[in-house]
C-alpha cells in the first residue's frame, strides 16, 4: 500500500512538473526598433542566468576573419572561454588589436594565419581594430549564458521555449548607453509573445581614426 502510494505521489509530481513547463514555457518574437521606428539589426539578446556548465574545450574555435579592409562578421557572438581564430584573407597585412578591458590583446602585423587563436574568458564587448587601417571595426560580444541571439535585418529575433518569468538583457554597437552596458527586459507569464523593443541609438561616427590613445604601444 505504501509503495502504491509513493508511486501515486511521483505521478502527481511529475504531471505537475510537466503542467507547469507547458504553462509557463513560451515562444516570445521581440521586434527591436529605433527610437525612430527603424529596424534593428544585429542586436543580441542574452538569457541573465548562471554561467552554463559547459567546458569551453566542447565549443568550436569561431572566425573573425578580414576581407577587404573590413571585419567579417562586423559582429561576432561567443562563449566565455571560446577561441576566436583572425585570418587574413586580405593580400595586404593588419595588425588587429583591442583595448577592450573584456580582452586586451594584440596580432602584430600579419598576413594569411596568425600562429594561434585567441581566448576570450571573460564575458563583455571586445571593440575590434586594426592599427594600420583605422576604417576597420568590429565586436565580439561574449556571452556568459548559451542561450544569446542575434537580430535579423528586420529587428526580429525568435525566442524559443523560455520558461517564464525570464530576465533578459539587449546589447547593440550604437547604442545610448555606455557600450560596456546592457538594456534589461522582464518578460512574465502574462507579456504578449510579441513584443516591440525601443533602443536608444546614436548616429554611427565616421571611422576614420580611433583616436591617439588607440595607437599607443602598437607601433
Amino acid at each position: 500500500m505504501k509503495l502504491q502510494k509513493l508511486a501515486a505521489q511521483s505521478i502527481v509530481t511529475f504531471l505537475t512538473v510537466a503542467f507547469s513547463y507547458a504553462a509557463f514555457a513560451q515562444d516570445v518574437t521581440l521586434n527591436v526598433v529605433d527610437q525612430h521606428g527603424q529596424p534593428l539589426k544585429n542586436v543580441v539578446i542574452e538569457l541573465v542566468s548562471e554561467a552554463d556548465d559547459k567546458s569551453s574545450q566542447q565549443l568550436p574555435v569561431l572566425i573573425m576573419d578580414q576581407v577587404d579592409k573590413q571585419f567579417s562578421p562586423t559582429l561576432l557572438i561567443a562563449q566565455q572561454g571560446q577561441q576566436v581564430n583572425f585570418p587574413n584573407s586580405d593580400n595586404i597585412r593588419h595588425h588587429v588589436y583591442s583595448f577592450s578591458s573584456a580582452k586586451p590583446f594584440q596580432l602584430k602585423l600579419y598576413s594569411g594565419q596568425p600562429e594561434s587563436p585567441i581566448t576570450f574568458e571573460n564575458q563583455g564587448v571586445v571593440v575590434l581594430g586594426c592599427n594600420i587601417h583605422d576604417s576597420m571595426v568590429g565586436y565580439i560580444y561574449v556571452a556568459r549564458s548559451s542561450h544569446v541571439y542575434q537580430s535579423d535585418e528586420q529587428g526580429n529575433v525568435q525566442l524559443s521555449g523560455l520558461t517564464l518569468p525570464v530576465q533578459l538583457s539587449l546589447w547593440h554597437s550604437l547604442q545610448q548607453n555606455a557600450l560596456e552596458e546592457k538594456q534589461s527586459l522582464a518578460l512574465t507569464v502574462n507579456s504578449p509573445r510579441s513584443l516591440q523593443v525601443i533602443m536608444q541609438t546614436t548616429e554611427p561616427k565616421p571611422r576614420n581614426t580611433f583616436g591617439s590613445k588607440f595607437k599607443g604601444g602598437n607601433d
